[in-house]
């Protein structure tokens, strides 16, 4: 009996890594025939990548002063709050993420320019003893320039960006109706204001997509379009496009409303502006204007009145 069970296990023993074998091999051979056809499609291949030749041909930049200010952005980093870095991580996603621009680097310029710069030039003014107003208003100058103008200029980029998308709206709602009412589906009419508009909001529409198309939700991905671009428009377009997903209305009807009302919207802004005119106008006109236009009406009657005066003395 117990011949028996030797024979078994050495029966399957032998099967089994027979089985692992023709697998192995047959694996093997399936990688061989895909680099085959890959070769036979790319042509044969001979590039050997020396890396420490790759390293040697970048500049001095690229290896010792990147590489310095990223440790430095992450130590920086590190000692900053949560907090900060959430509003830069904001104002960069309003900005629409620009090439080049990110919460560390950022952080590492707000450090060596406003506060390490100064402090460097200060400690040297005052071992040198050449410490005057003048160094003092430089210093705080550069330090209000360092520390204030990167998330100043991420501002003023998130507002142009609003503005844009507030432009493109009007006009990116009235060919989004026209199509689905063409019979044209949502998506294909987006797909069509994507290729005739081109633009910030035409990007953003873009981004919508591809992340429906990865698997993302309709709904989601118009919340996601809300967080990136914050303008109030737009809010409420999404909004109203969530609501027809989850309650079967007809998107045709909600994007006749929607282009309606923007359009009434612009003609409001435009009209709020035109009444704020006068009052930006006042400063200029009495500092600019004003003065001028004293000089050239009043000028020659002072002149004559003066030599009337000297003349009669």
């Amino acid at each position: 009996m117990s011949e028996t069970y030797l024979v078994l296990a050495l029966t399957s023993t032998f099967v089994g890594v027979g089985m692992l074998t023709a697998v192995a091999i047959g694996t093997r051979q399936r990688h061989r025939r895909a680099a085959h056809v890959l070769e036979a499609q790319l042509g044969s291949i001979d590039y050997v990548v020396d890396l420490k030749q790759e390293e040697l041909n970048r500049s001095l930049a690229q290896r010792l002063v990147l590489p310095a200010l990223n440790s430095f952005g992450a130590l920086a980093k590190r000692l900053t709050n949560e907090d900060l870095r959430n509003r830069l991580d904001r104002k960069l996603l309003l900005a629409g993420s620009p090439a080049g621009w990110d919460a560390e680097r950022i952080v590492t310029f707000r450090f060596l320019v406003g506060l390490v710069l100064p402090s460097l030039y200060l400690t040297l003014a005052v071992l040198n003893g050449k410490l005057d107003m003048l160094a003092a208003g430089g210093s705080a100058l550069v330090f209000y320039v360092g520390w204030f103008g990167p998330p100043s200029l991420l501002s003023a980029r998130a507002s142009r960006r609003r503005e844009k998308i507030q432009q493109e709206l009007p006009d990116t709602m009235d060919l989004l109706t026209i199509s689905v009412e063409a019979g044209l589906g949502f998506d294909a009419a987006v797909g069509q204001c994507i290729t005739n508009i081109k633009g910030t909001l035409a990007d953003e529409l873009s981004r919508v997509m591809q992340e429906m198309q990865l698997g993302v939700a309709r709904s989601q991905a118009f919340r996601n379009l809300d967080t990136r671009t914050d303008v109030e428009e737009l809010k409420s377009f999404v909004l109203a496009m969530i609501q027809a997903d989850q309650f079967g209305i007809s998107v045709s009807r909600v994007l006749r409303a929607q282009a309606a009302q923007l359009r009434v919207r612009r003609r409001q802004r435009a009209e709020e502006k035109a009444m704020k005119l006068p009052v930006k106008l006042i400063f200029p006109l009495i500092l600019c204007v004003m003065p001028s236009l004293f000089v050239v009406v009043i000028g020659p009657g002072v002149v004559r009145i003066a030599q009337n005066l000297f003349t009669a003395f």
